[in-house]
């Protein structure tokens, strides 16, 4: 009678304790001994501890480490294009490099010249919107003529477009004829008085809404409408690329860096000077030939080019401070 009596009892003490039950699967043996065990963590579920590491120095070295020392220009005709810093041309240059290239292609001579401009966007606490520009280039490409609609209330204001070749006179008159289709041309401009009278157009005209920063909001009707009528279209795609073209290859280099001078110019007044300079990049090629790298600097306003060296300036002291933090950990 003893022994059913302690098996009642000890099972009575392990139902009302159920920590001193031991499962197969709560329990975790180790092969290490008991101080080993208490350096081991069996919290399975916890989050991983982040490394000390710097990431900006990690990414330094990684880069480094493939790195290796390369003469600054190569010395042959054929050589590795990434282990060579991309050459920078200056304008002239390049547009007779690219004469070459069409003699050695067999192209048209009087092929398309292409100008490829990255845009920094980025402003203090926003980005500019990709927006439609128009340029009056000093070498017109072609003598198309474009249709231009002048919104204006004065008589004598109406009277001065149409003298000088505008399509379409009026004020609000304008406004439903558009609406409904009936009207179609290629700008819009106005007098500041009409800017607040047409936003009913806004979402009919969009990028050809008339703008300040584009020139088709002015009291001078007839630049205005010669500039217009005249004018070659830009767009900004991808959010920060223009593609455009500037010239012909039968172009003499003069003319080509004047219209290019031309359309930096007009590229440049959507942002302040003050934010630095607006296009980073800039490429020229033509309709057969690859991409040639052009100098910004000489088309730019001078105090955008002192922000542009203060900021390599800059770059250039904190890769000299990385490098030498580099060599201390080294040496230490």
């Amino acid at each position: 009678m003893a022994a059913p009596t302690v098996r009642f009892g000890l099972r009575r003490v392990l139902a009302q304790s159920p920590s001193h039950r031991f499962s197969r699967t709560d329990c975790h043996s180790s092969v290490l001994p008991c101080f080993g065990n208490l350096l081991i963590s069996t919290r399975y579920y916890a989050k991983k501890a982040k490394s000390k590491k710097n990431p900006v120095q990690t990414e330094t070295k990684k880069r480094l480490r493939w790195e290796f020392p390369a003469p600054s220009e190569p010395t042959d005709d054929v050589y590795l294009a990434w282990c060579y810093p991309r050459p920078v041309y200056e304008a002239e240059v390049a547009l007779d490099m690219l004469r070459k290239f069409q003699q050695l292609e067999f192209a048209s001579p009087n092929q398309p010249v292409y100008a490829n401009l990255t845009l920094d966007m980025k402003l203090d606490k926003k980005t500019l919107e990709p927006f439609l520009g128009a340029v009056l280039f000093p070498y017109c490409l072609t003598d198309s003529i474009h249709k231009v609609v002048v919104f204006a209330e004065k008589a004598e204001d109406a009277a001065l477009a149409r003298e000088h070749g505008a399509a379409f006179v009026g004020a609000t008159e304008l406004i439903s004829p558009i609406l409904n289709g009936e009207i179609k041309a290629d700008h819009y401009v106005c007098v500041p008085p009409m800017l607040n009278k047409l936003k009913s157009l806004k979402t009919v005209l969009g990028a050809k809404f008339p703008n300040n920063k584009r020139g088709s909001v002015s009291y001078d009707i007839p630049k205005m409408v010669n500039v217009f009528r005249l004018c070659h279209e830009y767009v900004v795609a991808n959010d920060n690329l223009i593609e455009t073209q500037i010239a012909t290859m039968d172009m003499p280099n003069d003319q080509i860096v004047a219209n290019l001078d031309a359309l930096i110019k007009d590229v440049c007044k959507y942002k302040h000077s003050r934010y630095g300079s607006f296009v980073t990049s800039l490429f020229l090629q033509s309709q057969s030939s690859e991409g040639l790298q052009i100098k910004v600097e000489p088309f730019l306003s001078e105090g955008a080019v002192k922000k542009v060296e203060n900021k390599v300036q800059e770059e250039a002291k904190e890769e000299d401070g990385d490098s030498d933090k580099e060599e201390m950990q080294k040496s230490s």
